[in-house]
């Protein structure tokens, strides 16, 4: 068998030994994550609504590094022992990434339609995890693009186009940039846990997004700080720190197994279609061109993993 091709086409199955079935695994992560992801928007939007985003980006952190550090200290794991192997600086940098990607959607939302910030972010992903791929930028594994993938990358585009509904040209570009952040911030995370651990790289993701935070709430938002502090009745606001780390936490394991670009793809699938129900549940809203353009992307997601699929089995029969 062709060595490039090996390593192209099982460069995690040949080196790490892991199967087929457990990358089965990943790809349900890789969905949950996506779910976590819509319970998450929600209960930020609505801590948000009642603190402003400076101060609620700051308790979605605190409460995020509190859960970690607890689970730190039962597993007896200190998040400093790792620097003893060597200090890449950038690789601490996920947490500052995903402030920013918060901020942007932020400016974004109102002045662009809800679909078409979904679509211009996944697009930013996409883009940023096919070059990921083909480069294997920041020490992750490569998977150069192959001309047969174009099917199922034609069908996302198209899905993607059915949700730009509206076009004004700032909130386009940073709802893009967004997209780019989300990628970069869980790549470094990745590459961060495997540096460590995948509880010390989400650890460190809360440090420094907190930290972050805690800067945009004493220069951006001084008004927030003199209207104090109170708790709100309804407990369900609180959890999107806890969430926000669990969906860290499964970006570290399935960030170094899947390809960038088709983990961007199966947590979209996640959001967008939990998103969905929980618009039609919750605000008795229908999203057709959410729905439309989720159903495009997640065709052209199915027809490019059955394509690799019968490639890699005919390539596994050749040897």
């Amino acid at each position: 068998m062709n060595l490039c091709a090996t390593y192209y086409y099982r460069p995690i199955m040949a080196r790490r030994g892991f199967s087929q079935e457990r990358f089965k695994v990943f790809y349900f992560l890789a969905l949950l994550a996506g779910v976590l992801v819509t319970l998450m928007i929600g209960a930020n939007g609505g801590l948000s609504a009642y603190y402003g985003i400076y101060k609620a980006s700051v308790i979605i952190h605190v409460i995020g590094l509190a859960a970690l550090s607890l689970t730190l200290l039962l597993r007896r794991e200190n998040p400093l022992a790792h620097f003893k192997k060597g200090f890449l600086w950038f690789i601490y940098l996920g947490g500052v990434i995903g402030v920013f990607t918060t901020l942007f959607l932020n400016f974004a939302f109102g002045k662009i339609s809800i679909s078409a910030i979904m679509a211009l972010g996944l697009l930013g992903q996409s883009i940023m995890g096919l070059l990921i791929d083909q480069f294997g930028l920041f020490g992750m594994p490569r998977y150069p693009f192959h001309p047969r993938k174009l099917i199922g990358i034609i069908i996302v585009s198209a899905g993607i186009f059915v949700m730009i509904d509206s076009f004004v040209l700032i909130p386009v570009l940073i709802s893009f940039a967004a997209g780019i952040c989300v990628v970069l911030s869980r790549t470094l995370n990745a590459r961060l846990s495997e540096a460590s651990s995948v509880y010390t790289s989400t650890f460190y993701n809360y440090v420094t997004g907190l930290s972050v935070s805690i800067i945009a709430l004493f220069v951006l938002a001084q008004a927030d700080l003199a209207s104090g502090f109170s708790f709100v009745a309804n407990p369900w606001i609180y959890l999107g720190g806890l969430l926000g780390a669990a969906v860290v936490f499964i970006g570290n394991v399935t960030v170094p197994k899947v390809s960038a670009f088709y983990l961007t793809l199966l947590m979209f699938s996640g959001q967008v279609f939990s998103g969905v129900i929980f618009d039609q549940i919750v605000a008795t809203e229908f999203a057709a061109l959410i729905l439309v353009g989720g159903i495009l992307v997640v065709a052209g997601l199915c027809i490019d993993l059955v394509i690799d699929r019968r490639h890699r089995n005919k390539l596994a029969s050749e040897s």
